[in-house]
């Protein structure tokens, strides 16, 4: 099983970036976090992150017929892209929505999630952990 694990803007500065909210682990722990979380679960997974909406956009349309899921941490594009949306719609690959935080505890506009509305699952509030648990659960359903 070949999973594409995606994130969005700010994830880069991990350990940088809000550390009360998000923890001191860098982006490049959650990359090596994510690739162990799949081996164990007998699964491979490619991790990839962008600032931009496009590139998320983009890569999610590119992985029709090369990806069995997704998990996708849209970070701030969760409560705001209609593109994302459309294009999880599009290429009918089971997306799971993960974030470190748990959003629903935050700011009201973050109770918002165009991902979720296409997402077959939501892990979130663990941390590190909502990935573990994404992957998790694509592996055993063989997404």
């Amino acid at each position: 099983m070949k999973i594409l694990v995606l994130n969005g803007p700010n994830l880069n500065l991990l350990g940088l970036r809000e550390p009360e909210l998000y923890g001191s682990r860098t982006y490049p722990d959650l990359v090596e976090f994510c690739r162990e979380a799949a081996s164990a679960a007998g699964a491979e997974a490619e991790v990839r992150q962008t600032n931009h909406e496009g590139v998320l956009v983009d890569w999610i349309q590119q992985a029709r017929g090369v990806f069995d899921a997704i998990v996708l941490n849209a970070a701030a594009y969760t409560h705001t892209s209609v593109a994302i949306l459309d294009a999880i719609k599009a290429v009918r690959i089971p997306v799971a929505e993960v974030h470190l935080t748990e959003p629903k505890e935050r700011e009201p506009f973050r109770r918002v999630s165009y991902v979720g509305m296409a997402a077959e699952a939501v892990f979130s509030g663990r941390g590190f952990d909502s990935y573990a648990d994404a992957i998790r659960h694509f592996a055993a359903k063989g997404a």
